[in-house]
């Protein structure tokens, strides 16, 4: 029993721990080549079936990525100026070339912003709030990917029947659940995605640690996987 209990254990460590890893410079040597200084992000893309997801992700990302240690350009600035440009929606500035982005507000880079699920699943006796992002950044001189990156987050709000047993407790339990699913805020889940995404983002200029993050370890990410 002992030697299966190793094995098993084994087959479990190696599984875990067989996310392939790679140092941030391999994964995005142009963000160290060009060190983009300012980044504007551009409204994100919606394709969840969620409405309002465009608006209360907006709100989300610039202080996390301010704390990388980027300037980040105020959204209400943006989105005003964008207007000014005839630039109403996400899916016409996809088109509009990178360096346009520099000309219009003098920005180092641009962040692209996809968001893949937003979405509450409740099942009676089980529920869940995910969230999925994937993140992209290009440069304004170049018009070249400098990092990309994916995450999810997803929160289990199945219920608690606090050991009732029987009809009492199944009703108990479907109760909680419905109350922790809809009380669950999509807000703290996207700052979740946020922390996840950007650990894998180069320092940039203004955090301490700039310039000396190269040979950290990241989880190896597939460009393919942005669109999934």
């Amino acid at each position: 029993m002992k030697t299966l209990y190793w094995i098993v254990l084994a087959s479990v460590l190696t599984l875990w721990g067989c996310a392939p890893q790679i140092t941030k410079h391999e994964f995005a040597p142009k963000m160290y080549d060009q060190h983009p200084v300012s980044i504007l992000i551009l409204p994100p893309q919606n394709k969840s079936t969620a409405a309002d997801a465009k608006e209360y992700y907006s709100t989300t990302i610039a202080e996390p990525l301010t704390n990388c240690g980027y300037y980040v350009y105020p959204t209400e600035v943006v989105n005003d100026v964008l207007k000014q440009e005839g630039l109403f929606d996400t899916e016409t500035m996809l088109n509009v070339p990178p360096q346009k982005f520099k000309e219009f507000f003098g920005a180092d880079a641009v962040m692209y912003v996809t968001i893949l699920e937003w979405n509450t699943q409740y099942l009676i006796l089980s529920g869940s709030v995910t969230v999925k992002i994937a993140s992209e950044l290009k440069s304004t001189t170049t018009g070249d990917v400098l990092w990309f990156y994916d995450d999810v987050v997803s929160v289990n709000t199945s219920g608690d029947s606090g050991g009732a047993g029987g009809l009492a407790g199944l009703l108990a339990k479907a109760v909680t659940t419905a109350i922790k699913t809809a009380a669950t805020q999509y807000v703290p889940v996207a700052r979740d995605v946020n922390t996840k995404i950007l650990i894998a983002l180069p320092y940039g200029k203004y955090h301490p640690k700039f310039n000396q993050d190269a040979q950290t370890m990241i989880e190896k990410k597939k460009k393919a996987e942005k669109n999934k």
